[in-house]
Formats: structure tokens, sequence, C-alpha cells
């Protein structure tokens, strides 16, 4: 997606904050797009539901990631809602 390139700098941003643990660079290359793809929708999309960004990416994450990427993907998400200030 474009818009998610062109705002790739800020999507960074707000993944290395709810990554805590890891920076971004060492998240899998799979779930890291994912995430980047969901955050965007979260934070710039408001024709897209947050329940549906989310449930789409923990799909996507069991279809082409690791074993744990849904688990990951979910909880990462779930704390870029609190941290956007989006109601769950």
């Amino acid at each position: 997606m474009r818009e998610v390139s062109e705002h790739r700098s800020e999507i960074d941003d707000l993944l290395g904050q709810l990554s805590r643990n890891w920076r971004v660079e060492r998240i899998a290359r799979v779930e890291r797009t994912i995430l980047r793809m969901a955050l965007y929708e979260l934070k710039f999309r408001d024709d897209i539901p947050a329940r549906v960004a989310i449930n789409e990416a923990i799909e996507l994450a069991k279809r082409f990631g690791s074993a744990d990427a849904s688990a990951f993907v979910n909880g990462l998400l779930d704390s870029a809602l609190t941290t956007l200030g989006i109601r769950k």
C-alpha cells in the first residue's frame, strides 16, 4: 500500500513504542508488514472499524506468520487501541 509507505516513519515510531522489548528491525518481516498495515488502518482510516483491522491482521498472521504471530500481532494491536485512544 502506497499510503503505508508514505506514513512509514510515523507508523514505525508507534510500532517501536508498542513493542518495548523488541526493536522494529527485530520483528519478523511478515509480522512487521502486517502490523504496519493494521496500524495504518487504525491511525489513518476512520472508515475501517478497529475490530475489522485487528481481526484481518490476526488472520493474516495466522496464515502467513510464525506459530506465535497471531498472538503477538493481537497483543500489539490491542495496546495500540489504548495508545491511540480508540475505544474497544
